[in-house]
């Protein structure tokens, strides 16, 4: 979910309006795209707080930082579509 906010899910706006009606070109991450994940579990006396929310919130954040890190492209707008990566890299 974090990656689909991050990389491409988007909602257009024309007059204050949402311009698409359905999902038929709303992208959502697929499990192909998802890397090898290792789950564990750490026995804690403290309440539970939750357990994949948490990653979701900072996607954004640590996507934009490895795009950066790897491009020296700085982005603040979501979805960090290709398109815009390339207008934001510098200019050499």
């Amino acid at each position: 979910m974090g990656m689909g906010y991050a990389l491409t899910e988007e909602i257009h706006f024309k007059n204050g309006e949402i311009s698409e009606m359905n999902f038929d070109r709303y992208e959502i991450p697929r499990f192909s795209w998802v890397p090898k994940i290792e789950t564990g579990f750490i026995e804690s006396k403290a309440a539970s707080q939750g357990s994949g929310e948490p990653a979701i919130v900072v996607m954004g954040a640590v996507l934009a930082n490895a795009v950066f890190d790897a491009t020296g492209a700085r982005l603040f707008r979501l979805p960090m579509t290709p398109g815009r990566i390339k207008t934001t890299l510098p200019k050499a």
